[in-house]
């Protein structure tokens, strides 16, 4: 008789949310006012802004603002977007007047849309504009025309608009007070969205720039439409299409830009580096909270990296760095207690709205609270326990190299063994997929994907602990330092570090996934080994030449409990996630199907070439 008593729950809880959602809409509906502006730029493009203002005069309000490309609609006064469907509406109650901006040349502001728009540090004309003037002369206009503002700004903006908010930074504005780069699209070569370490991210590009990135010839209030592969097996459709350049041949037909820009600019040069935030953070005013999430599959790299580059060039800045166990914006949604199969143990999105991006708001912008944030609050996965640390990675790591050994092994322990090496056949012909399951698009979870399925395969290296006898935290980047040889002339290097849970491990008795065993990606990432010396310069492997391949891994923060094993999966196909190397030394934005081969690959782990997985360990407790 008590099994009803679950439907009743949910159902009991679904009327409360939507109750709850109902009195937040009608609160801001009653206690707001919405007005659509069209503000102008210095060089007279006039830029879409859509402002909600509290109908309260009694008090002076700070402004937030978002600049998007992705539409701050929905288009007119009188239509009102779900706030109240997620944590912007703790804002509203806050008084904030919120702002958001379409950026110039998209949706319904004015101008010409360029792609992450390279930041000009000399402007000396009305004529230069970036990203960085639009925003200055927005919050100028903003705060000299909407009334009872109190001369306080703030900027945030997850991912692309992530970009635009680390753009604000540099604007530089008196009024501009606090600012946080959110999954801030960062590094579009070395570990953001399209790029990685050079390899191409093919699915994500793809899928992206068949609906963003057709041009606009005018101002609209219509989207793009999305591309229909038409059928839910992306690895069987991207496979069938073959090399890269058959995507802009028989689907794109030079009507994307941007895609034609990342084909014609293959290797590391000025083109990239003029678009690379990391370049430019210097002498930034405004107090910084970067954000991002331990399992952004897009923009993981960029909030490490931006968040160091500030600290490096920008050190009088006051940059604070806020990293979860989420995925690409969890953060901000209703929920966040798990991702995938593996839970957090809390609901890790209301903790992180209510106990940092708030208070570092209003601390800023509406002088409540006094107690500044920590240098770092970092979400340790594996134990499941937020840390505040003075700085980050902490200071007490130490980065040790845990070595490949024969069979199959890993240690701290450097081999012995005169000659030992491990090797597999890379064929792109039948590529390791990123995931065991079948899908139309790209998961968000396959950051944590049980791995079983890829150590199964014979052209997947894996090296393996024996139980852990103590637990062992890595806190920071992970360098993977590799000696290799190849019979081709090219290849692709994936590693990815994986905790694997103990055969009887489980999480509740209700467990649908068996967990027992599951094999947890923690970071992987991939290398075109061309670039092993330089990623300007790339250069071919010489056949069955011992090589150095050395490459860093976006930062982790994870506990290996005791009695959970560290695993180390070696591969050269990471598919449809990463495009595939032909293996051979050719320029692969433009190499023909014909150009695919199978490679021998060989990975030394011996006394002279001992290979190793660099990891940043903290000291015991």
């Amino acid at each position: 008789m008590k099994t009803p008593l679950l439907p009743c729950f949910i159902l009991l809880a679904s009327v409360a949310h939507a109750q709850s959602n109902y009195q937040d809409s009608s609160w801001i509906v009653e206690n707001y006012v919405k007005i659509e502006r069209q503000i102008p730029m210095r060089d007279g493009v006039k830029l879409f802004t859509s402002i909600y203002i509290p109908k309260d005069t009694t008090e002076r309000h700070p402004l937030l603002l978002t600049r998007t490309p992705y539409s701050c609609a929905p288009y007119g006064e009188g239509r009102w977007p779900d706030f109240w469907d997620g944590f912007k509406k703790y804002y509203f109650r806050e008084g904030y007047i919120m702002v958001f901006q379409d950026v110039r040349g998209r949706w319904m502001s004015e101008g010409e849309f360029k792609d992450i728009r390279p930041f000009n540090p000399h402007k000396t004309k009305t004529t230069d504009v970036d990203e960085a003037s639009d925003t200055y002369d927005a919050i100028d206009w903003l705060v000299k025309t909407i009334p009872h503002n109190n001369g306080n700004v703030g900027v945030s903006g997850i991912s692309y608009p992530g970009f635009y908010a680390t753009m604000a930074a540099l604007s530089n504005h008196p009024a501009l007070k606090a600012v946080s780069p959110q999954a801030p699209v960062t590094d579009w070569f070395f570990g953001d969205d399209w790029h990685h370490n050079g390899t191409f991210m093919l699915m994500d590009a793809f899928n992206f720039y068949t609906n963003f990135g057709y041009p606009r010839p005018s101002p609209t209030t219509a989207g793009g439409k999305s591309f229909d592969i038409k059928t839910q097996d992306n690895y069987s459709w991207y496979l069938e299409t073959g090399a890269i350049k058959n995507f802009n041949e028989k689907y794109l037909h030079d009507s994307v830009a941007f895609w034609n820009d990342i084909f014609a600019h293959p290797n590391l040069d000025d083109w990239w580096k003029a678009r690379n935030p990391i370049n430019i953070v210097k002498d930034i005013k405004p107090a910084v909270l970067v954000v991002g999430g331990l399992f952004d599959a897009e923009d993981c790299f960029g909030a490490w990296r931006l968040y160091e580059a500030i600290e490096k060039k920008s050190p009088a800045t006051n940059n604070r760095l806020v990293i979860g166990p989420w995925s690409h914006g969890q953060w901000s949604g209703q929920n966040a207690r798990s991702l995938g199969h593996i839970q957090f143990g809390s609901n890790t999105a209301a903790w992180y709205q209510n106990n940092v991006e708030l208070p570092f708001f209003n601390h800023y912008l509406k002088g409540k609270g006094v107690t500044p944030l920590p240098e770092a609050t970092i979400f340790f996965s594996g134990q499941n326990q937020w840390h505040q640390l003075s700085q980050w990675p902490p200071r007490e790591k130490s980065d040790k190299p845990m070595y490949l050994q024969s069979g199959g092994k890993l240690s701290w322990s450097k081999p012995s063994a005169i000659r030992s090496s491990s090797e597999y056949i890379s064929d792109p012909a039948k590529p390791v997929p990123y995931t065991e399951d079948v899908h139309d698009r790209r998961t968000s979870r396959y950051m944590t994907d049980d791995q079983r399925f890829a150590s199964r395969r014979p052209d997947v290296l894996v090296f393996e602990t024996d139980a852990l006898s103590d637990e062992v935290t890595l806190a920071g980047t992970v360098v993977a330092d590799l000696l290799v040889s190849i019979t081709g002339t090219d290849a692709d290097f994936i590693v990815k570090v994986i905790d694997v849970f103990p055969d009887d491990f489980t999480y509740s008795k209700e467990d649908v996934y068996p967990m027992g065993g599951y094999q947890m990606l923690v970071r992987g990432e991939a290398m075109r080994g061309r670039f092993r010396n330089s990623f300007e310069n790339p250069a071919a492997f010489t056949p069955n030449k011992v090589e150095h391949v050395k490459f860093a891994l976006p930062d982790i923060a994870h506990t290996f409990l005791k009695g959970h094993r560290l695993m180390i999966q070696i591969q050269s196909t990471w598919f449809p996630l990463v495009d595939r190397n032909p293996q051979k030394f050719v320029n692969i934005y433009q190499c023909a199907d014909s150009d695919f081969q199978k490679a021998t690959i060989t990975i030394y782990h011996d006394a002279k070439n001992a290979s190793s997985i660099v990891l940043p360990v903290l000291p015991e407790k």
